[in-house]
């Protein structure tokens, strides 16, 4: 990618290694999760096509659906005007992004009064697919 012959890039530094990323239904425009993305993943992703994170609770690569089966693949890359937030406009393989079920990690509306209801329908039991929760 470049933008007047330079290369364009997410800027590390700015989050100590970390970009926040947005995964985005390209079809949809839905928003599907939020996470995060070091060096290694950002171009693992590029170069693969499949959305690959960085678990910042397992200190490691997480390359989206290796349990699950339910893996994105990427459609476009966006960088923010401050190159530290990437957007990803991906195909959800198995429809659901969530691991606790959902299509999207985003299926809690806050109600007027504090409290929240559940607006998604889970597609699967994560007890089933994760052997836990």
């Amino acid at each position: 990618m470049s933008e007047n012959g330079e290369t364009i890039r997410p800027d590390f530094a700015k989050g100590g290694g970390l970009v926040t990323t947005i995964a985005q239904d390209a079809q949809t425009g839905e928003v599907l999760m939020l996470a995060y993305m070091n060096e290694e993943s950002y171009d693992e992703t590029l170069a693969t096509g499949r959305a690959v994170y960085f678990s910042r609770s397992r200190q490691k690569l997480w390359r989206k659906g290796e349990e699950s089966g339910n893996v994105q693949l990427v459609k476009e890359v966006f960088i923010d005007c401050d190159r530290d937030a990437v957007l990803l406009k991906v195909e959800q393989i198995g429809g659901s992004a969530c691991h606790e079920g959902y299509p999207s990690c985003f299926f809690r509306k806050v109600t007027s009064d504090g409290h929240f209801e559940i607006v998604g329908k889970r597609v699967f039991d994560p007890k089933e697919v994760y052997g836990k929760k």
